[in-house]
């Protein structure tokens, strides 16, 4: 088992300071880390984490026992609790005997300047998924180049950052795209560099369909829980085509039953939008509030007031698919691409998805011409002309 490397190192995610758990897939692993109080998965780290005021190194180090646990990079200040575990594995041979050095905290200089960057991008009413991703991938860069000031970086400190550290250990693209638009405002911003901000390249663009269901599929979906607060926020998911956070955000006055609307507010790109409700789905909503009374959102969580998780959803939908019987990954923005793949095969004029959608561009809608059945299915293959 100790061939299965686990590797602890600090980092920056979601305004706080964390432990990165990174380790190969592996679902002992992955059950092991579940266990583990505070731990928390980064679809952008693509690692698991835990908060520092959470963080315990005995249990964390004593609950992977049986492989090797490369704990380094963290300060002595994070490691200070150590409990010897009964079987320590062997260190493997091929692995250099000297200790790894401690990864930096980035320079007090440099973490004043992100600092600021982060006060200017919150001035500018940036979304706080923006400032939290751009600020944490600049201090991700920080610890990064050591102790060199951020003023006198390069385009080769960035080249350099991509291939040793992003391309390295599978960064998506998704976040090496975040780290040229980051860059590109801090020193155009807040920095004056000799780095030249008009060669930050993006990588090339990635040319992915979406995942659709089919209408039977989502039909087994929907009517699988049994809860109706569940099975009401499925249902809206797809009727009206959101996000996960655009349905977590709905309050009971957003849903105009008179004029069969709800009004999406402060969806992405900071843009409200109308979309409609069908006579079903202002029953079910109905129905749910009449059990539930919700007063602050229209889905509240476990105590009055509180809003709803996105884990705790995206838990439902996978309790769903498990009772339904159906064994693709699913997330929950397949559903949303369902609705709109679905709204184009049944003629609906590919303007009026874009609105529904809350697009800027018409170019992004366009993607679901390419998975719409029915355009696919007019098409004839040439093969079918030849005659054998």
């Amino acid at each position: 088992m100790a061939h299965l490397n686990i590797k602890l190192e600090p980092g920056y995610h979601r305004e706080a300071d964390v432990v990165f758990i990174r380790f190969p897939k592996d679902e002992k692993l992955i059950c092991i880390v579940r266990g583990i109080r505070g731990a928390r998965w980064s679809n952008t780290n693509k690692a698991w984490y835990i908060t520092t005021d959470l963080f315990d190194f005995s249990t964390v180090y004593n609950a992977f026992h049986g492989f090797w646990v490369d704990y380094s990079a963290l300060p002595a200040t994070l490691r200070r609790r150590l409990h010897p575990r009964p079987e320590q594995p062997t260190k493997p041979e091929n692995e250099a005997a000297t200790p790894i050095p401690l990864r930096p905290e980035p320079t007090p200089e440099n973490a004043k300047v992100i600092e600021q960057f982060k006060l200017w991008l919150q001035h500018k009413r940036y979304s706080e998924n923006t400032v939290r991703a751009y600020v944490e991938i600049l201090y991700l860069f920080a610890r990064h180049i050591d102790s060199k000031s951020l003023s006198s970086v390069s385009n080769s400190d960035v080249i350099d950052f991509v291939h040793s550290k992003l391309m390295a250990e599978g960064y998506s693209f998704t976040y090496q795209n975040h780290l040229v638009s980051s860059l590109k405002l801090f020193f155009r911003e807040i920095v004056d560099s000799s780095i030249d901000i008009e060669k930050l390249e993006r990588p090339r663009r990635e040319h992915k369909l979406p995942n659709v269901l089919s209408k039977q599929e989502v039909q087994a979906i929907l009517a699988s829980p049994r809860n109706i607060k569940h099975r009401a926020m499925l249902s809206i998911v797809y009727a009206c085509g959101l996000r996960r956070r655009e349905l977590l955000g709905i309050k009971p006055h957003d849903v105009d039953r008179d004029r069969h609307m709800l009004t999406i507010r402060n969806s992405k790109g900071r843009k409200d939008r109308l979309v409609p409700l069908s006579d079903k789905i202002i029953a079910l909503i109905d129905q749910y509030q009449k059990m539930y009374r919700t007063t602050d959102w229209l889905f509240e969580g476990q105590f009055a007031g509180e809003q709803y998780s996105e884990q705790s959803l995206s838990k439902v939908l996978k309790v769903a698919l498990a009772d339904a019987n159906i064994s693709k990954p699913a997330t929950l923005h397949w559903l949303r691409h369902s609705y709109a793949t679905h709204l184009l095969e049944s003629g609906t004029d590919l303007r009026y998805i874009q609105e529904l959608l809350g697009h800027r561009s018409s170019r992004t809608t366009e993607i679901y011409t390419h998975v719409s059945q029915k355009s696919l299915e007019r098409i004839k293959s040439p093969f079918d002309d030849l005659e054998l």
